[in-house]
């Protein structure tokens, strides 16, 4: 409120000065002499006039520029609360790896795009009897484990997702179907090392199983996929803890 008031003041008198340069310019001119009443009036007036008028527009302008600054800050903290639901819709819950529907949606980006590389499908081994055994936290911190160590192990621009219950896919962008081999034996070898204990020290052994598929460029994503689950199934027929492609 004191800016506003000192803004005002100053605007009075550069309107009592502007008042007085323009009496003294012209009513000499005209054969007139500034004094007495004319000069009360030629200073009274401005002061009367410009530094009511300034608080008001003064006060109203302040008003619009903190109402200009608070649509702003609640623009920003809109768009921001928008990208987090995006992100959050787009995430798993649990594991913070793309949600099956995300995840088919950029496997189809990556087909259109005529992208190639590999497709897996994996399955955590046993997960039932984890669940039973050790209880359901213990399950959802093996998942855990599991989708931030997929996330760990894949580069940039690959694709990981949780399919549902214990199931992930990974999408190994360009890779040939020897990397894809090699990174698919990383990753099961990477997840049967995961040292996962109770509150009680003993170790819940992990493995996973996994399907692979080498996809051309232009590949369908679901026969791809449907693809990589039998070779799945096939892995987990042979005994599980390994890769099938």
């Amino acid at each position: 409120m004191y800016k506003i008031l000192g803004k005002a003041l100053a605007v009075g008198v550069l309107s009592t000065l502007a008042s007085l340069m323009i009496s003294f310019a012209f009513v000499p001119m005209m054969g007139g002499e500034v004094a007495g009443a004319g000069l009360v009036m030629t200073i009274v007036c401005p002061i009367a006039i410009s530094i009511p008028a300034s608080l008001v527009h003064f006060y109203l302008a302040e008003k619009v520029r903190s109402a200009n600054a608070a649509l702003a800050q609640a623009k920003d903290e809109l768009a921001d609360a928008y990208a987090r639901l995006q992100y959050q819709a787009q995430r798993d819950a649990l594991t913070g790896v793309f949600t099956r529907a995300t995840f088919m949606a950029a496997l189809d980006e990556c087909s259109r795009a005529g992208s190639h590389g590999g497709l897996l499908f994996l399955d955590v081994d046993h997960f039932k009897s984890v669940n039973d055994r050790f209880g359901h936290a213990a399950g959802d911190e093996a998942l855990i484990r599991i989708g931030a160590l997929l996330s760990r192990l894949v580069a940039e621009d690959d694709l990981v997702g949780r399919l549902g219950g214990e199931e992930f896919a990974i999408f190994l962008h360009a890779a040939s179907p020897e990397r894809m081999l090699d990174r698919s034996q990383a990753i099961r070898e990477a997840v049967e090392a995961i040292d996962l204990r109770t509150a009680s020290g003993v170790r819940i052994a992990l493995g996973i199983s996994i399907g692979a598929f080498h996809c051309a460029p232009r590949f369908d994503p679901v026969e791809a996929l449907a693809a990589s689950d039998r070779n799945l199934y096939r892995a987990k027929s042979m005994g599980r803890n390994m890769v099938v492609a």
